[in-house]
């Protein structure tokens, strides 16, 4: 188990949080675009969980970042499972993503003050029979205990992210300190509608106000529904939406962007 060096300023290089019950992700660059699935029609939940053995927390180590970047593979792509040279592709995703999620969270992305990588994992034998290919990728191990990656989102202290809709707020001198991004949000689709993407979300939000964050925001694609209820139940509100132009000119469904502000009174 390594640790990633530099943990106190972190960044990322961001793509967008359209959720399928996955919500599209920030750190695999443009290599995904053409891949990215906004469709909720794989949002099966095979498998009730034990809540209590549920463990949610920031990520420091390489096999959990790793057991990480292989989750957000197969959560924002689909296989042919015939196809040739899958396996290669799948792992050279992986590969790029697991570099990028290091660089970000080491902090040596220019741009962002602060990435974490949040992930919710289970023991290995609560979900052993669930299925043979999540536990096999995104499994790590922790005080002699092997346990699985099941859902995982990025936090990014930054004033912006790369071709997404800038937030507004807050209206201010220095708002990369205090603004923040929520990107990446995936849930193994095994395990959907078991309440996992919002206690990410909650989790993200004690992380944020612990940073001294007072605006969060996400992206999440227009037609996303079952995305923008589980952020609306968690508390954001529409802000703003993309102009179509830049939506057809970067190839993707238009976002809408959603914020969710702290008090510090």
């Amino acid at each position: 188990m390594t640790l990633v060096s530099s943990l106190c300023s972190c960044s990322l290089i961001p793509f967008s949080s359209s959720f399928p019950l996955t919500s599209n992700h920030y750190g695999f660059a443009n290599i995904f675009r053409a891949q990215i699935q906004s469709s909720a029609s794989t949002n099966i939940c095979t498998q009730k969980i034990d809540t209590n053995l549920l463990t949610i927390a920031e990520s420091f180590y390489e096999d959990e970042l790793w057991a990480a970047a292989c989750l957000r593979v197969r959560s924002f792509n689909q296989f042919r499972a015939d196809a040739f040279g899958i396996q290669d592709h799948t792992r050279y995703l992986a590969d790029r993503e697991f570099e990028a999620l290091k660089e970000r969270v080491s902090g040596k992305r220019m741009g962002f003050r602060r990435v974490s990588c949040i992930n919710a994992s289970l023991p290995l034998p609560h979900i052993a029979t669930l299925s043979d290919d999540l536990c096999s990728s995104c499994k790590f191990s922790t005080n002699g205990e092997d346990r699985i990656v099941v859902g995982t989102l990025d936090l990014n202290q930054c004033f912006s992210l790369p071709d997404e809709i800038v937030g507004a707020k807050p209206e201010v001198i220095g708002a990369d300190i205090t603004r923040a991004y929520l990107s990446n949000v995936c849930v193994a689709k095994e395990l959907h509608r078991n309440g996992l993407a919002y206690a990410l979300l909650e989790k993200s939000k004690l992380v944020a106000y612990d940073w001294g964050i007072t605006d969060l925001y996400v992206h999440v694609a227009v037609d996303n529904e079952p995305a923008k209820k589980l952020y609306i139940k968690s508390g954001f509100v529409y802000e703003s939406d993309e102009p179509a132009w830049q939506a057809r000119f970067l190839d993707r469904p238009r976002r809408l962007l959603l914020w969710s502000g702290f008090s510090r009174t």
